[in-house]
């Protein structure tokens, strides 16, 4: 039986290690605090609690595994934590399980096109941000060791989307002058990228954009949850300067994943909204 550490067993984590699961794969859990780790005690799979940044807490766990997908978040820290996360916890991953198949969760966000350009693998990603810089930092470090990166995008699913809170919360507004659009994927389809990458043996060091097939102007986002929810579409308003996301304005292409196999189960905004999303929100009446 094939052994798979999931390191970071969050909201796209615990979405992988139960596809594995369910595949027949044996499955280990990290989380980073004991607390979560007891809150994610009803799994069929054992959840322990290691900081993938401590090497000698990562050196006591078995590291007999055959692959390792490096998917702990920061939820948004500063650079400080990207670092401590991302690069130190990947640096540690790859040292420890130097046999595994090791895949990092990245981002889009490394992309800083800004003229709405379709962007691929090949595309060039210079990250204004620092934390983006961290990002890329740790990609090399993943790709010098043969392992593989998927560069997801804005992560939506049951009970999250920031544009559904912003809209249901009277903070969305329209600018005509800074439209911008937006990529984002399914929680499920993260899993099931992930999945394949591992299962099918993915070519390694190798990049693959994780994301829906309908990079969408955001507007129309808005426009299409007025439409949907019949309440009042955002007023206009100029975009907040200087907010760390939001600042790119790129599409996103898939193609390398779907050649791969990939076929995403929620392929565009409306369909991940009308059967997945909007569902699992409680919606104020209108």
């Amino acid at each position: 039986m094939p052994r798979i550490l999931i390191a970071g067993c969050g909201y796209v984590g615990q979405s992988a290690a139960d596809l594995f699961h369910d595949a027949g794969w044996e499955v280990e859990g990290w989380t980073a605090s004991p607390e979560s780790a007891a809150n994610l005690s009803n799994k069929p799979y054992p959840i322990v609690a290691v900081d993938i940044a401590d090497a000698d807490r990562m050196a006591k766990r078995p590291k007999n595994f055959d692959a390792v997908i490096h998917c702990a978040s920061t939820r948004g820290g500063d650079t400080a934590l990207y670092r401590s996360v991302y690069l130190i916890g990947a640096g540690n991953l790859l040292q420890r399980f130097d046999r595994a198949t090791i895949v990092f969760t990245s981002s889009t966000s490394v992309y800083a096109q800004v003229n709405g350009e379709l962007v691929t693998e090949e595309s060039i990603a210079t990250p204004r941000h620092e934390t983006g810089k961290v990002l890329r930092e740790t990609e090399d470090l993943v790709l010098s060791r043969g392992g593989i990166i998927a560069r997801l995008a804005g992560i939506y699913g049951p009970g999250r989307s920031a544009l559904l809170k912003m809209f249901l919360s009277g903070e969305a507004s329209i600018d005509p002058q800074n439209d911008r659009f937006v990529n984002q994927v399914h929680r499920d389809d993260i899993a099931a990228a992930l999945f394949l990458l591992i299962d099918q043996r993915a070519v390694v060091a190798q990049i693959y954009n994780v994301v829906d097939d309908g990079p969408i102007w955001q507007s129309e986002c808005y426009r299409w949850l007025a439409a949907k929810l019949n309440r009042p579409i955002p007023p206009l308003g100029k975009a907040e300067p200087g907010r760390k996301r939001g600042v790119s304005n790129k599409r996103v292409s898939n193609a390398k994943l779907h050649r791969l196999g990939w076929t995403p189960g929620y392929p565009s905004f409306s369909e991940a909204m009308e059967r997945s999303i909007l569902p699992s929100f409680e919606l104020p009446k209108s």
